[in-house]
């Protein structure tokens, strides 16, 4: 097991976002997490992430335990994450954000640059190699986002609704782009609204709701779920899945 997340609560004085939460993830697999906006899925994400600290429960990876350290220990041992927004240095360079994310694993100069010229091949963004960040639109933002987390060479990566934003073009060339970087070793766990994102690529998914889980499973499986359709999908899919 790569990743165990067990009973996992996450409590903000007296709201509890989540509640007694599991996830198992296996080396190579791709997984996604959904269910409604406030549903406790993000609080979860960041636990995983070190980003939050669970009231309860144990987080462990690759057999050692992460529950208690810091988002730069997850990140050690080999967990990347994106965020939502992407957090880039405005005023670097694309080259010198990804360079950033290498220096994780490269303390030598040349060895972080051999890296960051891969990822930016990769990801395809050599060509805005000495653009400053804040220059790039949407989908370069996003596609940076994900360099420099590739860049910190993770086994892991946690993808935050990076494909949000999006044109249906744009989806689909980032739906290949997460294909390779998962082709190339990294086991995934995505958290995505855009259903034929999850439809696409995830292998199993679990749902939250209210801070608890209400279903995994494989993908068409768990858009059958009545409880699924009830509390996230709507009536709506209901009727289209006749």
């Amino acid at each position: 097991m790569l990743l165990e997340a067990t009973n996992i609560s996450k409590a903000f004085g007296d709201f509890q976002a989540v509640a007694g939460a599991d996830l198992r993830v296996e080396e190579g697999e791709i997984v996604g997490l959904i269910g409604p906006n406030g549903a406790g899925k993000s609080t979860f994400f960041n636990c995983l992430a070190g980003d939050l600290t669970p009231t309860t429960g144990r987080v462990s990876f690759a057999g050692a335990e992460l529950t208690h350290v810091s988002a730069e220990a997850h990140a050690r041992a080999g967990i990347g994450r994106t965020f939502q927004v992407p957090a880039t240095f405005e005023d670097m360079t694309v080259f010198e954000n990804v360079m950033v994310g290498a220096f994780l694993r490269h303390s030598r100069r040349d060895d972080a640059r051999d890296r960051t010229l891969s990822v930016l091949d990769m990801t395809g963004l050599q060509q805005f190699a000495d653009q400053p960040a804040r220059r790039l639109g949407t989908p370069g933002r996003k596609r940076l986002e994900i360099a420099r987390v590739l860049a910190t060479e993770p086994r892991l990566m946690l993808l935050d609704e990076a494909l949000a934003g999006l044109t249906p073009a744009e989806i689909q060339q980032a739906i290949a782009l997460v294909r390779a970087i998962h082709a190339s070793g990294v086991t995934l766990v995505i958290v995505e609204h855009i259903m034929e994102v999850i439809m696409t690529l995830a292998v199993r998914v679990v749902v939250f709701n209210h801070g608890r889980v209400i279903a995994r499973g494989k993908p068409e499986e768990v858009v059958r779920d009545q409880a699924v359709i009830e509390a996230y999908l709507g009536r709506r899919h209901r009727a289209d899945a006749r």
